[in-house]
């Protein structure tokens, strides 16, 4: 039987991660993919509460472990006859510029991941960090190049 405090931790957690893990593995791999990716993440935190809460971060190795989960669920699919191309089509974007989302799509992981978090879901560029166990640099980096590569694609001059 798991002890009270255990359960309150570990719900404390959940509540503080869960979104931002959930929305990440999506912008990432897809919707279905992605949700049941950060699930699984979130189930083998769970199962693993003590050697999770004694990690640095905490939040960033889930998002590894539904990393794994997303691409073996991907590679299954692949293997089955699914479509192979999950990644990039079941990436989901609200209504914007029409060609935004299969730019989005195109854009590699890391980008695609910082820019929807920054720019699209109003995350700081220290929680996306953190998520992710990378520097505020690194994820600033991510969201450069991302947005520049958009910018070309979409033939915007940011000069004038």
């Amino acid at each position: 039987m798991v002890d009270t405090s255990t359960e309150d931790e570990f719900a404390a957690f959940f509540a503080e991660v869960e979104q931002r893990l959930r929305l990440s593995l999506v912008a990432a791999f897809g919707y279905h993919v992605g949700r049941d990716a950060a699930a699984d993440a979130l189930a083998w935190g769970w199962r693993n509460w003590d050697r999770l809460q004694a990690m640095d971060n905490p939040a960033g190795y889930l998002y590894r472990v539904g990393q794994s989960r997303a691409l073996k669920a991907i590679a299954r699919e692949g293997a089955a006859g699914g479509d192979s191309n999950r990644v990039s089509a079941g990436f989901e974007v609200p209504e914007f510029e029409p060609q935004l989302r299969g730019l989005l799509s195109g854009l590699p992981e890391q980008q695609r991941v910082s820019v929807w978090l920054v720019h699209g879901l109003g995350y700081r560029h220290r929680e996306v960090a953190e998520l992710l166990g990378c520097s505020i640099s690194t994820i600033a980096t991510h969201v450069r190049r991302g947005l520049a590569a958009l910018r070309v694609a979409l033939e915007v001059n940011v000069d004038g």
